[in-house]
Parts: C-alpha cells; sequence; structure tokens
C-alpha cells in the first residue's frame, strides 16, 4: 500500500462501519485499519495513507488487558499528528469477528490473533503432519469467533493419493467447504481464491510448516511473505511469519498471515462446539436425556452412533476431550472471576468452598 489517497471501501470499510464510527467520533478523528502491530505500535491504513501510530494513554487505561488493545484487523478511530506521518489511536469500534486462543499457562487470558475476518483459512499440509483432530480443534474456535471457516489441505505434491486425507478432513469439517492445493503448482488455488471476495477479510491459520506464507505468495503473485524449508528429520515447519500482517491483494481481498503456532489452547467456546461437531448435535437430539454427555448414559443416541459405525470413534473422543478442557476453563474463568470481584470489593464475601487459594 502506498501513501497515496486510498479509498477505505478497499479495506472493508462498509456503511456498518461508517454509522458506528459516526455515532462516537469526535470532530478531528479520523477512521484507520490497523494492518501491523509490533513492539514499537502500529502500523495502519489511512484515507491519506499509511502512518505509523501509538494508543493514547487514555485508551491504554481504558482497556486492561492485550487483548482489549489494537489488533492487526482492527478498525480504529485515530488524530493524525501536524506534519508528522504519525497518529494517536483513540478508540477501537467494535470487532465483528476474531480468531483467539487462550494464552499458555493457567493465566485467564486470551491472545487475539487478529479481527474482522469474513473468512478463516484452517491450514493443515498433506504430509506426515496431518492431523484431523487437530483440525476440529482449530475449527471449534474458528467458529467461536464468528468468521466464516474453510479448510485448506496445502502441499498436495508431497502426497500421492490424497483422497483419504480428503475423506478424513471432511469428516471432522462438517458443512465446511475442504480444498486441497499446491502453492507450489497451483492446483487448487483458483477454488481458494473464489471464497475471498473483494473488500473481503481472510486470515490464515494454522501449524508451522503447512505452507500459510506460501499459499499467500501465489494469491498475490510474489513474494511478499518469507518462507522456509520444513525439516526433513522429523517434518516439522520453523517460523517464517513473526507477525501478523494485513496484506491487499492486486484481486482485491485482503488476508491476515498469523506465526505458525505449535500450540493452539482452547479459549471459551462452549457454544462453539454445536458448530464445530454439527454431526453430534443432531445425533444428540435423539438421545433420552436431554442433558445428556454422551459417556455413559444409557439411550446415548451418539454413543449408538459409534457402536454401529455410523460415527467415527475417535471423532467422539476428540469431541468429549475438547468439551473435559471447555468445561475445565469455564471453571477455572469463574475462580479467577470471584477472586478478582472479591478482592476489588475488599473482600466481602465468604472464599468459595473449593478455591485452593483462600484455603487454611
Amino acid at each position: 500500500m502506498d501513501n497515496s489517497r486510498i479509498d477505505l471501501s478497499t479495506l472493508g470499510w462498509d456503511a456498518a462501519w461508517e454509522r458506528q464510527f459516526a455515532a462516537a467520533a469526535q470532530p478531528q478523528w479520523t477512521p484507520a485499519r490497523v494492518a501491523e502491530e509490533d513492539k514499537h505500535g502500529f502500523r495502519v491504513v489511512t484515507p491519506g495513507g499509511e502512518v505509523r501510530a501509538r494508543i493514547s494513554g487514555r485508551l491504554r487505561h481504558v482497556n486492561r488487558t492485550p487483548a482489549d488493545l489494537p489488533k492487526v484487523g482492527d478498525w480504529v478511530a485515530l488524530v493524525r499528528l501536524p506534519g508528522e506521518e504519525k497518529a494517536v489511536i483513540h478508540r477501537i469500534l467494535p470487532r465483528r469477528t476474531r480468531v483467539a486462543r487462550k494464552t499458555a499457562g493457567r493465566e485467564m487470558s486470551e491472545q487475539v490473533l487478529a479481527t474482522n475476518m469474513d473468512v478463516a483459512f484452517v491450514v493443515q499440509a498433506l504430509d506426515s503432519t496431518f492431523h484431523p483432530r487437530r483440525l476440529e480443534r482449530f475449527l471449534v474456535m474458528v467458529h467461536e469467533g464468528g468468521a466464516r471457516p474453510v479448510v485448506i489441505l496445502n502441499k498436495a505434491d508431497l502426497c500421492a493419493d490424497p483422497a483419504p486425507c480428503l475423506a478424513e478432513a471432511q469428516k471432522a469439517a462438517g458443512a465446511v467447504p475442504v480444498v486441497i492445493t499446491c502453492a507450489r503448482t497451483g492446483r487448487g488455488m483458483k477454488e481458494l481464491a473464489n471464497h475471498l471476495g473483494s473488500g473481503q477479510t481472510a486470515v490464515f491459520i494454522g501449524t508451522s510448516g503447512v505452507g500459510k506464507s506460501s499459499l499467500i505468495n501465489r494469491l498475490y503473485g510474489e513474494e511478499v511473505q518469507p518462507t522456509l524449508e520444513v525439516r526433513e528429520r522429523d517434518a516439522k515447519g520453523r517460523h517464517a511469519t513473526t507477525w501478523r500482517e494485513l496484506i491487499l491483494l492486486p484481486s482485491g481481498g485482503l488476508v491476515i498471515d498469523t506465526p505458525g503456532m505449535r500450540e493452539f489452547h482452547m479459549g471459551l467456546a462452549q457454544d462453539a462446539m454445536g458448530d464445530a461437531f454439527p454431526d453430534l448435535a443432531t445425533l444428540g437430539q435423539d438421545c433420552r436425556f436431554r442433558d445428556c454427555t454422551h459417556t455413559v448414559e444409557a439411550g446415548c443416541a451418539v454413543r449408538v452412533a459409534v457402536a454401529d459405525g455410523r460415527l467415527d470413534s475417535s471423532r467422539h473422543q476428540n469431541y468429549l476431550k475438547l468439551r473435559l478442557e471447555l468445561d475445565y476453563l469455564a471453571e477455572e474463568n469463574r475462580i479467577h472471576t470471584y477472586r478478582v470481584n472479591r478482592r476489588r470489593a475488599g473482600r466481602p464475601s465468604p472464599p468459595l468452598p473449593d478455591d485452593p487459594e483462600e484455603a487454611d
């Protein structure tokens, strides 16, 4: 993007964003979209071109967690500094969608990877790293964030017969489209591009080495993102992308590359389980008990489907594993919230009986 006048509609600005901005904006504020975040601040795109930006002190004070600060894809209101290619961000417009994961460790906070995407390309490689259970985990979080998921099976040139992997991916994805691609040969790139219209934004997510940056380079038509070869000894990728960046494609769409993730810690995504596992949700309607856990209950339609082969047992087990993880995180979040509220209120109420921090 050059520093000439920019029509924000090419970046996804529409009438709904305009109404939100007008309802809260001060006369001196200008709309902009965050294109890159680094340790020194932000690179944003305004109607007058790209500028470097920092957040105001008030915005930093009001938004106490990193997830509430500007992220790549956010629309913001800012003031440009006179005579400088710099600006100060004063407000973040409410996000339509996001992709986020829980931060590693016991801390109950989330790491927002990107915001305001129309589509999320969940990328896996057709090599020894292909893992349908990991795919299900990614899809839960994409559904939770509100973007439209599309599964990409990349590196088709490394797989003599992709049909078995395709079948497994389709089972894991449910109604989500699955596209086989090869960034090296161009296979499937037209089909992939058809899922990204002009003015729409897509994010590429996946583990290291699946070829996200190579796919973006292929869409762009030249190398705009660095790539690295996968290690031969263990087929693991190395991090080519170390930042998140919004890239405008010649076709009119926009893409956000994300660093490869060794782990994808689940967030609080209970509501997305039905979207990620629609087959289990449908089967569950025939269970004897409305609150069936699909584990030991008599009359469980899900267990019957596993027994007669209509539902893959590994998919069922992964569903139970993910739900158990989410239940645990929900309880941890409940205890964490309770502790914080007690401390803010001067600890007026008795501790939770099952709160280890409050035990004598």
